[in-house]
């Protein structure tokens, strides 16, 4: 006898936000950021203009940089080297690294379980985020989140 098989949607892919509803929906829960990649402010690049800004907004932002081994504070917080580090954990991380660097972050943000994983404008990798979303991690590509708060205060 053959057994019947009945089609199983792809769960996974619903944690692959990309729609201004989902967007709104993590914006209002999000809380405490871990920002990978965060420079310093000597750089004015958008990798600390971005977190100076969720912190005056009243975003807890915890910095993750990959670069400035001697620096051990931005934007007045700790400098954490290793999300392992960060406690209480982040609901969301915040990549501010190229598309292409990302997989090496996978196994520490697969470890911390994220609520969600942010990929600044500009930054996607779609092996990465089908990696994460399998692990029922909400994944956003390619999005400034920057834009997205402006866009809904």
């Amino acid at each position: 006898m053959q057994e019947k098989l009945t089609a199983q949607p792809d769960s996974w892919r619903d944690h692959i936000v990309d729609n201004g509803a989902g967007i709104g929906r993590i914006l209002a829960d999000m809380r405490r950021i871990a920002v990978i990649g965060i420079k310093t402010p000597e750089s004015f690049a958008p990798a600390y203009t971005v977190p100076e800004m969720l912190q005056e907004h009243g975003f807890d932002v915890v910095p993750v940089p990959v670069y400035y081994p001697e620096v051990t504070e931005i934007l007045g917080q700790p400098v954490h080297r290793s999300l392992k580090t960060v406690d209480p954990p982040a609901d969301v991380v915040l990549l501010f690294r190229r598309s292409h660097d990302i997989p090496a972050h996978v196994p520490d943000i697969l470890a911390a379980k994220p609520k969600v994983v942010w990929m600044q404008q500009g930054i996607r990798n779609d092996l990465v985020a089908e990696q994460l979303a399998r692990a029922g991690i909400d994944v956003v590509q390619n999005r400034c989140i920057r834009t997205e708060i402006y866009m809904r205060s």
